[in-house]
């Protein structure tokens, strides 16, 4: 279509510092980053009282959050964007790999819940529906 036009990331991040038009989307980023925080401000106090955390885009600008609390539970966000989900965890008081390498994977406690889901056909568990 001739009468759209795409506009840049950084030329809106560089329009909301000036005070130009992209202040409707950084107050809806800001409200998601708050939200993210609270809730993994939450998991952290439920989980051992702190976690460490890993981001993944998973498809159309979204990222997965992947928490690992300090007793080794563990759960999963979903952020609008990387630097939404970013902003949330330095307000979270989160700590960010690189990679969910084998240091983090090893802190995961599993369960029989998860046991019977990851491999639940082979080990007579229930299957997929």
């Amino acid at each position: 279509m001739a009468d759209t036009t795409q506009t840049d990331p950084e030329d809106r991040a560089g329009k909301a510092a000036s005070g130009g038009t992209a202040s409707g989307t950084d107050k809806k980023a800001d409200k998601a980053a708050k939200r993210l925080a609270r809730q993994m401000t939450a998991f952290a106090q439920r989980h051992g009282g702190s976690a460490e955390g890993q981001l993944a885009h998973i498809g159309r600008g979204t990222v997965r959050v992947a928490l690992v609390g300090a007793g080794g539970d563990w759960g999963t966000l979903v952020a609008p964007s990387y630097e939404t989900a970013r902003r949330a965890a330095e307000a979270a008081g989160i700590a960010l790999r690189e990679d969910f390498d084998g240091e983090l994977a090893a802190k995961v406690r599993t369960g029989p819940y998860e046991w019977t889901r990851m491999a639940g056909i082979q080990l007579g568990g229930p299957g997929n529906a």
